[in-house]
């Protein structure tokens, strides 16, 4: 038997956006949300993410729209002394299960773990097999659109040979005996997370053969900070730097000049531009690591062997393979947020996803038509190539501007600690944020075409 469960939206996905548009929604309206999640709670990958991990960028940008995670603490000691803390994987995971906890003794929002949306409006539990169902007028959110994977969950993208070792990340701080060498496979946060745990913990730098399929860039963490003349300057850096530059190379080569991207290697062009943040003393100790193998992604993997597309490499016969290789960020088409069967969450501003969660939840609550909803909150897409960076970056600005000309919008979005250019009442004036300010309003018409013009499609015109 199938129950009815009154709701005005059923949220599918309890990650950072589906609570993230569930939080703003309840905090400016008296509807009624169902969130479902395949999940024992909320949190997301969070829940199954790697016991070191922790949030690449300050704890602040993320979370939802009524409780800063963090509280906004700077770190006081360690390589990041007075940079913003960055939450960990216990702390992510308790803020959100307080966040819910406030939402739910509101008497508006139910939370379903273990269950899967089946479509038809219908909801099963995978413990009791229990079904629900919510009404015509409910609208449903998607928010695993761009949900990501994580290695805990994902096997390996190659072929497991008898003899071989591989195992996820997420095992690796469980290990019962060191091999003699390990094989870290990835490119992205995940396997440089690896690297620094690895070598934080007594492993010797010639110990780790890094597998890089793609050489990444990073931003400079110090430069991305919920300080308005730190993070105006940042965006008055990139206008500046994308003003007239014809390529790829040279925008990212400008870009590494005002010490806005880093490079792990710099007697190699970096083609992937997903962009995390990176501190410079982890820079540094990546660059301590020698033994990097970029032979592409790994075909198959035997005892003592990587094989690739065009060879093999010869690993140590107890080598240990830690796979990284998930796909962190998704790179679906971009559709409007709202269409009359769904709405379909994504980032607005380029990289910061709670935020563009929030801002759906918040603008669906403002009694506009979908179409007008669609007009001040397009979506964003992230970064892959240089080219998708540039897209997103135009068009998260585009969005910016358009979103903040809406006065009831930029009043909410200027009160939030996810907004990270919001200049907070009462931050006092300095001659940094006038000239963050003044470089900005200069180069962004400038900017702004030359990331049209990179990102390459015509609908960016």
């Amino acid at each position: 038997m199938t129950r009815t469960v009154e709701a005005d939206y059923l949220v599918v996905g309890a990650g950072a956006m589906g609570m993230a548009f569930s939080d703003a929604v309840i905090d400016h309206s008296d509807a009624r949300v169902v969130m479902v999640d395949r999940r024992h709670g909320v949190g997301g990958h969070w829940l199954e993410a790697y016991p070191f991990v922790r949030l690449h960028q300050s704890s602040a940008f993320y979370g939802v729209a009524s409780t800063m995670l963090g509280g906004g603490k700077l770190q006081e000691s360690g390589p990041e002394a007075g940079l913003q803390e960055r939450a960990t994987q216990p702390e992510i995971t308790a803020y959100y299960a307080r966040a819910l906890d406030r939402m739910v003794q509101t008497g508006r929002l139910e939370f379903f773990s273990n269950s899967d949306y089946v479509g038809d409006r219908t909801v099963v539990s995978r413990i009791s097999g229990d079904r629900f169902e919510v009404p015509e007028s409910c609208r449903i959110v998607n928010a695993r659109y761009l949900a990501p994977s994580i290695p805990a969950e994902k096997p390996a993208p190659f072929v497991v040979g008898e003899g071989a070792r591989v195992l996820p990340v997420n095992d690796l701080a469980r290990l019962d005996e060191a091999p003699s060498e390990y094989v870290v496979v990835g490119s992205g946060k995940t396997a440089t997370d690896t690297c620094i745990w690895l070598m934080a913990r007594g492993v010797d730098p010639d110990a780790i053969c890094w597998v890089r399929p793609r050489e990444p860039w990073m931003l400079n963490r110090a430069r991305v900070q919920p300080d308005p003349a730190i993070f105006l300057g940042l965006a008055a850096d990139i206008m500046q730097s994308a003003a007239g530059a014809s390529t790829h190379d040279e925008l990212f080569l400008r870009l590494e000049d005002a010490d806005v991207m880093m490079r792990i290697d710099r007697s190699v062009m970096p083609m992937m531009a997903k962009a995390p943040t990176l501190a410079k003393w982890e820079l540094e100790e990546l660059r301590t690591l020698q033994n990097v193998v970029r032979g592409g992604h790994i075909k198959a993997v035997d005892r003592g062997q990587l094989h690739f597309a065009d060879g093999s490499v010869r690993v140590a016969d107890d080598a240990l393979v830690v796979h990284c290789a998930a796909d962190g960020l998704k790179y679906p088409p971009l559709v409007p947020v709202w269409r009359p069967d769904v709405i379909t969450l994504q980032p607005v501003r380029p990289g910061f996803p709670s935020f563009g969660a929030a801002i759906a939840g918040f603008v669906e609550t403002t009694h506009r038509d979908d179409d007008e909803k669609n007009r001040v909150c397009p979506p964003s897409n992230y970064g892959n190539s240089r080219a998708d960076w540039a897209r997103m970056f135009y068009r998260g600005n585009r969005a910016a501007m358009t979103f903040s000309a809406e006065p009831d919008i930029k009043a909410w979005a200027d009160g939030i600690s996810l907004n990270p250019t919001r200049v907070p009442a009462g931050y006092p004036a300095s001659p940094a944020l006038d000239d963050a300010r003044e470089r900005l309003a200069t180069h962004t018409p400038a900017g702004m075409a030359g990331l049209a013009e990179l990102g390459a499609p015509t609908d960016l015109q």
